[in-house]
């Protein structure tokens, strides 16, 4: 039986899970979330799927998990890839990732580009931007001098700070400014069975767009 992972689209902490899924080729199939219909906030999906009301949530036979983080180290364990690096730098690339790095990154992709423009707080945007274009020198320079964050072969390490960093929509990232980042991205996306986010998952601006129009 396949795995499930409810996700969307424009998800980066979905993308991770979902990336690593094809990567490894694992049997999985995506469930639609309707993020921004509510489908997280609802006391439903938080009884049934996930109390913290967010996404992915991975379903794997009798298993349920929740967190990007805890879903990549389950899928080492599962699938025996990935994993092959310093299992110390893996766990801090893990934590700075979800700290510093996808945390921020979604947040600032968010205000910037999928709120009404009236909508969108100035001053929380331009904060975030700082902390954003901090984490993105942290990462670029990381990269400098090695081709992978935690090893000398692509570990979840790599999977989870790319998360946010293939999507076209705009908040800091360049690779004219960031090209070590840029290099590793490409690295990344010549592993076989890459796929970009919207044509990983569904849901995405597209789709909206074209159910609109409908």
């Amino acid at each position: 039986m396949a795995a499930k992972l409810h996700c969307f689209g424009e998800s980066g902490h979905s993308y991770k899970v979902a990336l690593m899924l094809e990567l490894t080729g694992t049997q999985w199939e995506p469930i639609f979330i309707d993020f921004f219909g509510g489908a997280t906030r609802s006391p439903e999906y938080r009884a049934q799927l996930n109390e913290m009301g967010e996404a992915p949530v991975f379903i794997d036979g009798d298993t349920t998990l929740t967190q990007s983080g805890v879903i990549l180290l389950h899928l080492v364990e599962r699938t025996g890839q990935f994993g092959d690096g310093d299992p110390n730098e893996i766990l801090r690339w893990l934590f700075w990732d979800n700290h510093k790095g996808s945390a921020q990154f979604g947040m600032l992709r968010f205000l910037r580009n999928f709120l009404p423009e009236d909508k969108r707080p100035t001053e929380a945007i331009a904060f975030l931007q700082g902390r954003v274009d901090a984490a993105l020198a942290t990462l670029d320079k990381r990269l400098q001098d090695r081709s992978w964050l935690a090893g000398d072969k692509p570990t979840i390490a790599d999977l989870s700070c790319c998360g946010y960093l293939f999507y076209p929509e705009p908040f800091g990232f360049t690779p004219e400014k960031h090209i070590h980042i840029a290099a590793w991205l490409q690295r990344i996306a010549t592993l076989p069975g890459w796929k970009h986010p919207y044509d990983l998952m569904p849901g995405n601006p597209a789709d909206r767009a074209a159910k609109e129009d409908a």
